[in-house]
């Protein structure tokens, strides 16, 4: 995915709310190293700019399996990425993630932004580390 991001990006979910620029290219790179070559991707219905795939993997925190459903958007520029939105169910991906406290809280506000500051740390934190 890094590879097919436009230098000026923007990439939004759920999970890691807006990323732009090089923070989006170095999600990619650490969720595949996290995964430890654990990850299956399955792709779907792919249009111009839309897709659906689903993500099977271990949860690191939690050592729970999830099977994420996610729909994508696409806007290019130069002949590559320049917006992806990504679109998931957060509640269930909680439920699955981190059992019954996911959920209990991962339909809230409050989970979501604790979530997002949570993923923006371990980003910033491996980008210092692969600088």
């Amino acid at each position: 995915m890094a590879a097919c991001y436009h230098d000026e990006v923007e990439f939004t979910d759920p999970a890691f709310g807006t990323l732009k620029g090089d923070q989006a290219k170095a999600m990619w790179k650490m969720l595949i190293e996290r995964s430890e070559g654990k990850l299956k991707v399955v792709s779907s219905n792919i249009t111009d700019n839309t897709a659906h795939w689903e993500a099977f993997y271990v949860f690191s925190k939690t050592g729970r399996n999830v099977h994420n459903k996610i729909d994508a958007r696409f806007e290019f520029k130069d002949g590559k990425i320049y917006r992806h939105h990504d679109h998931f169910n957060l509640w269930k991906w909680a439920s699955q993630a981190l059992g019954f406290s996911g959920l209990l809280l991962g339909y809230t506000s409050f989970f979501r932004d604790k979530l997002q500051t949570q993923t923006r740390k371990l980003l910033s934190d491996y980008q210092l580390r692969s600088k």
